[in-house]
């Protein structure tokens, strides 16, 4: 049983968007290509979904910028912009992409106290989205990991990924993910290498 899961291909975090970024729209025909190729059994996509005043916006914290380090819940917490907003256009999936395909949209970082990088849990590593659940359940061997952005929510969702569901394969995407630093990405790759997450492209994906 075959999963793609697509990572917060979001207005918020393409071109035009409150958290662009870079080439971020760029993954939309690839992920396209890999929804309509029918290799997989099961396309799940996840979606921020932060309430207004989220904890960790930099405009929920008086004279703090985006981008600086400050704190959520006692934890370090890098800063953002303001960016999807429930409701909102830029929370909304990139309106090219065939989301009419997908199976499930796992919405996170919906509680203000504490952010979710990962489609799995909460960076506190305490409360779970319920997602590796549903995908045990749909008995799921592996899972084909890819979107936006590399070196966070794509990073952090592979990883948890592979540790929430022992026995599952997991795999990244790379052509079909974009990061937001080139430094960020190269030390994401490495890190999901070590734990044993194979690197494909999406033509690999495509030839099995």
């Amino acid at each position: 049983m075959k999963a793609l899961l697509l990572v917060d291909i979001q207005n918020g975090f393409c071109p035009g968007g409150n958290l662009p970024v870079p080439d971020g729209d760029k993954v939309v025909p690839v992920a396209n290509r890999l929804i309509d190729s029918g290799k997989y059994d099961l396309i799940v996509a996840s979606q921020d979904w932060h309430p207004p005043g989220h904890g960790s916006f930099a405009s929920a914290h008086p004279g703090a910028a985006p981008f600086e380090m400050g704190e959520l819940s006692g934890k370090p917490q890098m800063l953002w912009p303001d960016h999807c907003i429930q409701g909102t256009l830029d929370a909304e999936l990139h309106p090219a992409l065939k989301s009419e395909e997908i199976d499930l949209i796992q919405q996170k970082g919906e509680d203000p106290g504490i952010d979710s990088y990962s489609a799995f849990r909460d960076n506190d590593r305490d409360s779970s989205t319920g997602l590796s659940d549903f995908l045990e359940d749909q008995g799921v061997t592996d899972l084909d990991v890819c979107g936006l952005a590399t070196d966070y929510c794509v990073k952090f969702s592979a990883l948890d990924a592979l540790e929430m569901m022992p026995g599952v394969r997991v795999r990244f995407i790379e052509d079909a993910s974009r990061g937001i630093t080139p430094e960020g990405v190269a030390a994401a790759i490495d890190e999901m290498q070590a734990h044993g997450i194979a690197v494909i492209n999406s033509a690999d994906a495509l030839r099995e």
